[in-house]
């Protein structure tokens, strides 16, 4: 986003704000009349998420039978886009619990106060490491590692060892092979920035992307882009005749590959830079001015089910937190494990990002 945008997005968003306000407390005082005329509760409950949620029918048929209420799923675009408009509509949202912010955009969500709090039954079998606001207005659900991927058989070819590390990136072996995500507008390739901001610090960052940048690095607006364009390893690339095989995904792509593969391969055609990882952790609310906020409640109990967190790997890509889940076996024979990833506090993220972002583009985009 342009320091432009930026502005007029926050015009947009004081103006909106006064607006709402009025919005929100229609919204009540129909609840309330509602509450006094005896009319029964809401049946439906609203799930608003970034554009990659998916469930199986057979979880959410499952969540109907033990509550009663119906899940609908409102689709908001890429997870920064769901969560601003989240904020230009608080207190009259679109629905009742929002699935998708993540660590790297906790804090502005927290502090626009789209969420109250709710404690989730079962939240106990959460470790504390995700647990990241302690007045539990967000829930954790799911993570990942943003990573850097590569081509197997590209490195096999040349009799060359693909790169482990952050510092193996920069080596010359490595010119001109690695695409990345701009991380004003890509959730990955923001993520693969904060990595090198918790590596190398405040000060050393900017150096190291001035190596990359100097080692032939390529940037690309999305991860569709970089991924299935651009990278050489994935069923996508080949078809696009991708020449970069190093390219920022997620630690879960080996197994995607090896899922939809055609004929479905018995050994994954991309590995894992494990020492290029970032965490990413993602919550659910109970969004400000739900119209269902029992429904709403439910939903975030079930959400962090054993059910659901077995059902969410081969559906949306990315780990449970919960200590009782059991991954499927294509992430254990065909996914790796990210002991050491590189994390960052949601307040440093909240405060760092947007100056951090701009210096990147001085650095990487000329």
């Amino acid at each position: 986003m342009s320091v432009s945008t930026k502005k007029a997005a926050a015009v947009a968003l004081v103006a909106a704000l006064g607006v709402t306000t009025l919005a929100a407390c229609g919204a009540d005082d129909a609840r309330e009349a509602a509450g006094k005329s005896g009319a029964p509760a809401p049946k439906t409950v609203t799930l608003v998420s970034h554009d990659s949620f998916n469930a199986s029918k057979e979880v959410l048929a499952e969540f109907t039978k033990r509550t009663g209420f119906t899940v609908k799923v409102l689709k908001s675009g890429d997870a920064g886009e769901a969560v601003n408009k989240e904020i230009l509509t608080k207190g009259s949202p679109q629905g009742d619990v929002f699935f998708g912010v993540d660590n790297t955009l906790l804090s502005r969500a927290l502090d626009n106060g789209i969420f109250v709090p709710y404690e989730a039954k079962g939240l106990d079998r959460v470790p504390a490491a995700y647990r990241l606001d302690k007045e539990h207005r967000v829930t954790p659900v799911d993570s990942g590692d943003i990573c850097v991927n590569y081509d197997k058989k590209y490195f096999a070819d040349r009799k060359l060892a693909p790169p482990v590390t952050f510092d193996d990136l920069v080596k010359p072996a490595y010119k001109d092979l690695l695409v990345v995500e701009n991380p004003e507008r890509s959730s990955p390739g923001l993520g693969f920035l904060l990595g090198t901001a918790a590596k190398y610090g405040d000060d050393g960052w900017p150096g190291y992307w001035s190596k990359l940048r100097a080692n032939g690095v390529k940037t690309v607006d999305s991860w569709e882009l970089a991924y299935n364009q651009e990278f050489s390893g994935s069923a996508g690339g080949k078809q696009a005749k991708g020449d970069r095989p190093l390219v920022v995904s997620y630690a879960s792509s080996p197994p995607v590959e090896v899922l939809y593969g055609e004929p479905q391969p018995k050994v994954a055609p991309t590995g894992v830079s494990t020492g290029t990882c970032f965490r990413q952790t993602e919550f659910a609310g109970l969004l400000t001015g739900a119209k269902n906020p029992e429904g709403g409640k439910a939903l975030i109990d079930f959400l962090i089910s054993k059910t659901f967190q077995e059902d969410m790997p081969l559906q949306m890509f990315v780990n449970p937190v919960v200590t009782d889940a059991v991954l499927p076996e294509l992430f254990t024979k065909h996914g790796v494990v990210v002991d050491k990833p590189e994390t960052m506090a949601p307040e440093k993220i909240a405060a760092k990002r947007d100056g951090w972002i701009q210096q990147w583009s001085s650095l990487a985009v000329k």
